[in-house]
């Protein structure tokens, strides 16, 4: 386990939250003092976390989590994680991850290869960029701060719970997060599950046409 430097909260401020569709959520959010990568990450404490409380570790995702883009699933995951941790008390680490740690102007860039026909992996590494650039190091000493040694995790991502437990956080459990698909991301998520093992239901998400309208699948 590698021996990580301490992170400190910073300050705590009460946010109440409120989505498109009605619903809300009362949340305390946190900064913190002496994070690894010196990015701005903040904690989302929603409900009233237990000693294993529920957790994801959510990306920044300018296109999706703001301007609601139907060509990932990021917004829809946001959505979905704030009312199920607030039902249960835990809490989600929003990342300044952009674009899985590539950033925003590449990954636009990316886009567009994509557009040509690779998939959000190839078109990364068309690039000359990882396929996955993101470190949860930042992310274990923000738990840590908070007092959480063990959780469960929302997420479909074995790369998490990989690097968490290797950090030293302890993940009880990985909680899968309900599926999204659109018209326009259906190749991504069938993307994820091919590079990068990420537990999606794979036979069941539908064909590329025909999409419109479609709710979230879940998982189990």
């Amino acid at each position: 386990m590698p021996d990580i430097p301490a992170a400190t909260p910073r300050a705590r401020v009460r946010v109440p939250l409120r989505f498109a569709d009605g619903y809300g959520a009362d949340a305390e959010l946190v900064t913190f003092h002496g994070l690894a990568d010196d990015q701005e990450h903040i904690a989302v404490v929603l409900g009233d976390p237990g000693p294993v409380p529920l957790v994801r570790l959510h990306s920044e995702c300018l296109t999706g989590d703001v301007f609601g883009s139907a060509r990932c699933d990021c917004g829809a995951q946001l959505r979905e994680a704030v009312e199920r941790i607030a039902g249960r008390g835990g809490i989600l680490l929003y990342l300044r991850q952009e674009g899985r740690g590539i950033g925003l102007y590449n990954k636009l860039d990316a886009y567009a290869l994509q557009d040509q026909g690779l998939d959000t992996y190839e078109a990364n590494a068309a690039l000359g960029l990882p396929e996955d650039a993101r470190d949860y190091t930042a992310a274990a000493q923000m738990l840590t701060a908070l007092g959480v040694s063990e959780l469960d995790l929302l997420s479909n991502n074995p790369d998490k719970a990989g690097q968490l437990r290797a950090l030293g956080v302890a993940v009880r459990d990985r909680v899968p997060t309900g599926v999204f698909p659109t018209d326009h991301n259906v190749r991504y998520l069938r993307a994820k599950v091919l590079h990068t093992q990420h537990t999606l239901p794979l036979a069941e998400l539908p064909e590329l046409t025909g999409l419109t309208g479609l709710a979230g699948l879940t998982t189990r």
